[in-house]
């Protein structure tokens, strides 16, 4: 039986035959030249449907196995992390660059965590979000780590996710004043998890440890 090709970002449709990819659309900011060439390649593999994710993305979907590699190849990109044990495309809102609302350029410093950490090899999924302003629009409360504007700097919220088991995010950190010092956190946190090397979303180590223990181990 056909099941999704990881290290081809190939995830198996409920036909159990036809497979989709998503491309990656970084922040979800993209322009029309991006948006012709996956409808181009959509086309040309007579695939069933473009389908927005909540991923930001755009992902195509219901095409046969063997077009996968002339797929990524005309797409001009290595084979998306839509899959897998890894950091996830980041959800980003659309900040001072654009939102009236915003506090924060979350654009900014989203594509800057999307760069570095997209795709990433960790013990388990881990997802992110960037928010301008406490509107939470890339959705933070249900993110591995996310970072919330506010008119004083960043909170750095842990350990939400949805599934099964959702989780809520926490608190860790409130109002971190410069961009650099709340990336550094993330980064922080980033390399922590993947140190602790267990299969589990980053919520199940702050539900088990307790928010304090949590920032102590993880921030000193």
């Amino acid at each position: 039986m056909k099941k999704d090709i990881l290290e081809k970002g190939a995830i198996i449709q409920r036909d159990k035959q036809t497979y989709a990819v998503a491309p990656h659309i970084p922040g979800g900011i993209t322009n029309s030249d991006q948006l012709r060439k996956i409808a181009d390649v959509a086309e040309k593999y007579q695939a069933q449907a473009l389908k927005i994710t909540s991923a930001q993305r755009i992902a195509i979907v219901g095409f046969d196995e063997k077009h996968i590699d002339a797929m990524w190849e005309d797409l001009g990109e290595k084979p998306g992390a839509a899959i897998g044990l890894c950091v996830r495309s980041v959800k980003i809102c659309p900040g001072t660059t654009f939102c009236k609302r915003g506090q924060q350029d979350s654009v900014a410093v989203g594509l800057e965590m999307d760069e570095k950490y997209h795709g990433l090899e960790l013990p388990w999924k881990f997802k992110m979000g960037v928010s301008g302003c406490i509107n939470d629009c890339a959705e933070g409360c249900i993110k591995d780590v996310a970072l919330i504007g506010t008119p004083k700097g960043w909170n750095v919220m842990v350990g939400g996710n949805g599934g099964a088991q959702p989780r809520v995010s926490q608190k860790l950190v409130e109002h971190v004043p410069t961009n650099e010092d709340a990336l550094a956190i993330v980064d922080n946190l980033v390399q922590w998890f993947k140190q602790k090397d267990r299969r589990c979303r980053l919520g199940k180590l702050v539900e088990e440890m307790g928010i304090e223990e949590f920032r102590k181990a993880t921030l000193g």
